[in-house]
């Protein structure tokens, strides 16, 4: 009887895992063709990825990413996109063709020196903005700014040499399981101004975590917290927009 308990209990757990990865498959599905920035962009714009973290949908209006992307796409001069952080090769699709402005297919010194990126995101997303720098240093094209929030990776803390800047804002309170990376530092700290980590704390203020699923609620502690939390998405806002008034050397 213990035997055949085993198998079914086997069997259960191999469709909730089979129903998982179809659930999962398809929150995470995304196209090129639902982005809604033209390639190639205006001369002079600037691109704006975020990245969302964990399993989330990537039009996803609950989620402070996507909330801001659309917030940033009211400004002048400024194309944002939110995309999966499974989605790394998308948002390297997007950026080449942006600022590929005679469309042969290759980026020439003279567009690669007039590319416009900043790159930021949250908890997995965090890491999946350095990851997409890493892959665009190899292409020798630069990123004005990445923001990384409560990051969570296994190469999220060296920022590489194209990045112009970098900002860091993470949590480690007590009695939450995922901690963001609370350091990063520069590659190269001639060609990467650290403009500092931040670090948050909300064992004494609450957040307003109504947007929150309860599994968030329940599990995510001081993570969900500060992925719902104005003050901080305030800050990754203003330095985003000082990125973008500044001019490239």
């Amino acid at each position: 009887m213990g035997r055949v308990m085993g198998t079914r209990r086997a069997k259960l757990c191999g469709y909730i895992a089979l129903i998982w990865a179809l659930f999962a498959s398809a929150a995470l599905s995304q196209r090129f063709s639902q982005l809604t920035t033209p390639t190639p962009l205006p001369t002079g714009s600037t691109l704006v990825v975020g990245f969302l973290g964990g399993y989330d949908r990537w039009n996803d209006e609950h989620r402070s990413v996507r909330r801001l992307v659309l917030k940033l796409r009211e400004h002048p001069g400024v194309f944002a996109e939110s995309i999966s952080n499974h989605h790394q090769a998308l948002a390297l699709r997007l950026i080449h063709e942006a600022f590929d402005t005679n469309r042969n297919g290759r980026l020439e010194p003279d567009e690669i020196a007039n590319a416009r990126v900043i790159l930021f995101g949250q908890s997995w997303g965090g890491a999946a903005a350095i990851a997409v720098a890493r892959d665009l240093h190899k292409l020798g094209i630069p990123v004005m700014l990445t923001v990384q929030i409560d990051s969570v990776g296994a190469h999220d803390s060296l920022i590489p040499p194209n990045v112009r800047a970098a900002v860091n804002f993470y949590q480690h309170d007590p009695f939450t399981t995922i901690h963001g990376r609370n350091n990063i530092r520069a590659a190269d700290p001639l060609r990467t101004t650290i403009l500092g980590n931040f670090r948050s704390t909300y064992v004494f203020r609450s957040v307003d975590e109504s947007n929150a699923s309860k599994a968030r609620q329940v599990f995510g502690g001081s993570h969900t917290k500060m992925e719902l939390d104005p003050v901080v998405w305030g800050r990754v806002e203003r330095n985003i927009y000082d990125a973008v008034a500044r001019r490239q050397p």
